[in-house]
């Protein structure tokens, strides 16, 4: 269920850039497309690391004595301070929230963008106070920080637990995702469009950042993709038991053998007395 996900995600974006080299005016709706793909595909990453613990149940099971540390980035990465919280299920359903908020209001603002700019209200290279594009992305930028913080705790909380099934380069690749799918981009169109990037006929300097970028996403993209094959198509080793199921295995099995010692001395005693 996860896995057509994190990989459509790789191929949503190079798709997406292959269709803003072959139609440059319909840039700003492909970066949309992949834009709101991958909040979505936050959401599914946290999924996927609660289902590789076995669920819910099973994390809370597992995590029962354990707190979630919410003293990391990208939010709290400055605040050690920070008291943990008890892992509940009301703690995990905040967790998915945060992740899920973002996805949501993503589609939202992504369906209120396009409606304004068919009435000429929007543009991403407006970047004036009074225009809309301006407070839309500084509003999906604070979202997506708080989107990706929740994933930042379960991934501190499980990674131990869950290290066999190869989730520290899963990670990796979903953090390299989002730096290049993101950042990168951002980069790239605010050279754009402060005129770093200089212009070459037939193409604007604007132009040119948005092929510029959509041209490495395609590479970068492909690389990953290779490589995100490898991590998630393979066989898995167990999860290892936590400390606390080995303990309390170990002590049930020093308790069995004590019974049977002080049940064959009965069984010796009975014997004497007999003779």
């Amino acid at each position: 269920m996860i896995l057509p996900t994190q990989s459509m995600l790789l191929c949503v974006i190079a798709t997406m850039s292959c269709l803003g080299m072959w139609v440059p005016r319909a840039t700003m709706f492909t970066d949309m497309t992949s834009t709101t793909y991958f909040a979505i595909v936050i959401f599914k990453f946290l999924i996927l690391m609660i289902e590789e613990v076995g669920g819910d149940d099973a994390l809370l099971q597992r995590s029962e004595k354990k707190s979630f540390k919410i003293s990391t980035g990208p939010c709290c990465c400055c605040c050690p301070c920070l008291p943990d919280v008890a892992v509940t299920r009301r703690s995990l359903f905040i967790l998915k929230l945060g992740s899920f908020q973002f996805a949501l209001l993503k589609c939202i603002l992504t369906i209120l963008s396009i409606v304004l700019w068919t009435n000429g209200n929007f543009n991403v290279a407006d970047v004036a106070m009074n225009g809309g594009a301006i407070w839309i992305n500084c509003f999906l930028g604070f979202v997506l920080v708080v989107a990706l913080w929740p994933v930042a705790i379960m991934f501190m909380h499980v990674r131990v637990s869950i290290h066999t099934l190869k989730i520290i380069p899963k990670y990796a690749m979903y953090q390299l995702v989002l730096i290049l799918s993101q950042l990168q981009s951002a980069i790239i169109n605010i050279l754009a469009i402060n005129g770093i990037i200089t212009c070459a006929p037939p193409y604007t300097s604007q132009a040119r950042g948005y092929l510029m970028s959509q041209q490495l996403l395609i590479v970068e993209m492909f690389i990953i993709t290779l490589v995100t094959r490898i991590l998630y198509r393979r066989h898995y080793d167990p999860i290892p038991e936590e400390d606390g199921d080995e303990e309390t295995k170990s002590a049930l099995s020093s308790k069995k053998k004590k019974q049977w010692i002080l049940h064959e001395k009965n069984k010796l005693l009975h014997v004497n007395e007999t003779i």
